[in-house]
């Protein structure tokens, strides 16, 4: 009855990658709706392993049964978070500033987009959001790194203009056709306006920010990718990175979050 106490070394194994597994999970879809979800499969699936462990052969096959068909739902119900998971650990895999994430990119004969900044392009991005700081023109930069944002780009216009403070503030001015929606940028280029961003779930964003920050994080969420955004009722500039949002209190605050975001 008790022979599952017998545990060898590939026993512990798995138990440690199955509690990896889980932890990773659940620090992708915490203050999410799929939170509760979560917490009820572990439950059934510890549920099951008891009864297994019990000889309870009938109650077994229900919860096998139960299980297996819930499989399916589970990938509709968690469709967010698995793409964001596949996302992340693509962007790990690619990133230069993971340890070997250089050579893997080489290897693989993929092309880097998180060279460093220019100082003029930076110039022109600082300057373009604290004037819009001060003039409280709403506004919404995403910031590409290695993740793609091709399906974002393919939802509003593309320009492909180099970074100019004027040509920030006007597609931003509030009777512009362009001003509704997020801006893409790379490190040497505008990529597109008018941008549809997929917005937020998660419950903890404070209430008072409102559905630029909610698009922010959720772009933020889902990929590497980092985004600014100017409050068209206070003035104020956050910077997002991976779905915080952190008020910022000065140009130079901006500028350093610019230069780390490319490092």
């Amino acid at each position: 009855m008790f022979d599952f106490l017998n545990i060898s070394l590939v026993d512990i194994l798995d138990v440690l990658l199955v509690a990896l597994l889980i932890y990773g999970v659940y620090r992708l879809i915490r203050g999410t709706q799929a939170m509760n979800i979560f917490l009820a499969i572990i439950l059934l699936y510890v549920a099951r392993a008891v009864f297994d462990a019990l000889n309870m052969s009938l109650t077994t096959h229900i919860m096998d049964a139960v299980l297996g068909v819930g499989l399916i739902a589970l990938i509709v119900i968690f469709q967010p978070e698995i793409r964001r998971f596949l996302i992340r650990i693509g962007s790990e895999v690619f990133s230069a500033r993971k340890k070997g994430g250089g050579r893997l990119r080489k290897f693989f004969g993929r092309r880097t987009i998180t060279a460093r900044i220019g100082q003029t392009a930076l110039e022109e991005i600082t300057s373009a959001c604290w004037r819009m700081s001060e003039s409280k023109t709403g506004a919404l930069i995403v910031f590409q790194h290695i993740s793609t944002l091709d399906d974002i780009i393919e939802t509003g216009d593309r320009l492909d203009a180099d970074i100019n403070r004027r040509l920030i503030e006007n597609i931003f001015f509030k009777n512009s056709p362009l001003h509704d929606g997020a801006v893409i940028m790379n490190t040497d280029a505008i990529v597109a306006a008018r941008c549809t961003l997929p917005i937020s779930e998660n419950p903890e964003i404070n209430p008072r920010y409102g559905m630029r920050h909610r698009a922010a994080a959720g772009i933020t969420e889902l990929t590497d990718a980092e985004a600014v955004v100017v409050s068209e009722e206070t003035g104020e500039i956050s910077y997002v990175k991976e779905g915080e949002i952190k008020q910022l209190g000065s140009i130079t605050e901006l500028r350093i979050a610019l230069e780390n975001s490319y490092r």
